[in-house]
């Protein structure tokens, strides 16, 4: 019986879309999650075969899970991950069982985000950057920064915009050191030059070395406390200048982190003519990308990576090319959900190809302080870049999210 082992997955997007996928493939599915909700509610994971509750940064413990399948007579054909932080743990437990595809010295390089920035500190797509590990190196950088502020803070363990702050000036770059050192424990805090301009989403696939664009998505992001990506506008024709140097841009960094079979995704921003690195990441996007990319191309981008996983050739060739939008959806007041409304009318609406709400009755919501406070998104096609756009922020509008505090009053729902 061939099998393939995920390491953990989210309930919904890209990683459970690869387990479903590898389903349909008709591979027999194992996934070891560190969740015990999951567990807990195994009916809600018939895609998955069997699944075990692990201690996923135990390496002894998951080889120990591994062999137990094998004796049961189980073949091991990949081990794969398509959740953050797991992505060079599924690589380097692949390496045991010499199953793996994928490079993880360049999965590894990629995961860490400050040795990330170290492989790329001479390199003109850094932003200029300071990382600090104890409160005398906090206190002594502060010379260096008085003057350069707006700036970024961050944690390199922080994943969907948790635990990102943007500080204006000391004040505010000491407090959010105390919160990030005491969140984070023995774990240095990357400080970065804000860019103000656009940023972009990049998914790329490297295969036999090459790489692949497979899509360049602008992201309308808000800023209110926290950056939360509400939009994201597929680039169809972005223009030669435009593409050429991005396409050399990626596949420097691409080459800078030692990725030479993988998937990856870049954001990125334009400060002039330089493209400048914000984050990497060893995976393709999660939550609505796959089906977006999809809707574009006809691509199945977790397929064509599981494939690539199991040491076949991918098929990363466009079917088609359509314009296409999507939406996210969050609230402006915590509470408890009572109903979502609006969900057939918004499926229903002029170019939608998907719509997805994520709360169940009951479950608490509030505004975002992280991409996970995002609770509903719409994609759409149109003939145009701005027809798909209006399609999805239309059907968009039609959910709504009704709340305890006011069961009569409709909630209104950001998606602007």
């Amino acid at each position: 019986m061939k099998s393939i082992i995920f390491i953990e997955t989210t309930k919904s997007g890209s990683s459970r879309e690869a387990i479903k996928t590898a389903d349909r493939l008709g591979y027999y599915t194992v996934l070891f999650t560190e969740r015990p909700n999951f567990v807990a509610k195994r009916e809600e994971f018939p895609d998955v075969h069997f699944m075990k509750l692990c201690d996923l940064g135990d390496m002894k413990e998951l080889q120990k899970e591994v062999k137990a399948l094998i004796l049961k007579g189980i073949e091991v054909s990949a081990i794969v991950s398509y959740v953050d932080p797991h992505t060079y743990t599924a690589c380097a437990l692949a390496d045991t069982f010499n199953v793996n595809h994928f490079s993880t010295e360049g999965m590894k390089n990629i995961q860490n985000k400050i040795e990330s920035r170290r492989l790329m500190k001479d390199s003109s797509r850094t932003p200029a950057y300071w990382t600090v590990a104890t409160e005398e190196e906090s206190k002594a950088l502060e010379l260096q920064i008085k003057d350069k502020f707006p700036l970024i803070m961050k944690s390199p363990k922080s994943t969907g915009s948790k635990d990102v702050y943007k500080v204006e000036n000391l004040a505010e770059y000491r407090q959010r050191y105390e919160t990030l050192i005491h969140r984070y424990e023995n774990q240095p805090i990357l400080i970065e030059e804000f860019l103000p301009e656009p940023q972009y989403l990049v998914e790329v696939v490297v295969h036999q070395g090459k790489v692949h664009i497979m899509a360049v998505i602008k992201q309308d992001i808000r800023f209110n406390k926290r950056f939360i990506v509400m939009g994201y506008k597929l680039m169809l024709n972005a223009g030669k200048n435009f593409s050429d140097g991005l396409k050399k841009a990626v596949e420097e960094i691409v080459a800078q982190h030692g990725l030479k079979s993988g998937a990856c995704h870049l954001e990125l921003r334009r400060k002039g003519t330089q493209w400048k690195l914000i984050e990497i990441n060893a995976r393709i996007s999660g939550a609505g990308m796959n089906n977006m990319i999809k809707a574009a191309f006809g691509i199945n981008l977790v397929e064509e990576t599981l494939k690539m996983a199991l040491g076949k050739t991918p098929d990363l060739h466009p079917k088609f090319q359509k314009n296409v939008y999507m939406q996210y959806v969050t609230v402006e007041k915590k509470g408890t959900l009572k109903k979502v409304t609006g969900k057939s009318k918004a499926l229903a609406s002029k170019g939608v190809v998907e719509v997805y709400v994520k709360p169940r009755k009951g479950s608490t919501i509030t505004p975002p302080l992280s991409m996970g406070h995002r609770y509903a998104y719409v994609t759409a096609v149109g003939k145009t870049a701005k027809e798909a756009e209006t399609n999805a922020k239309k059907a968009a509008s039609e959910i709504q999210f009704w709340i305890e505090e006011s069961p009569k009053e409709r909630i209104t729902t950001e998606i602007n």
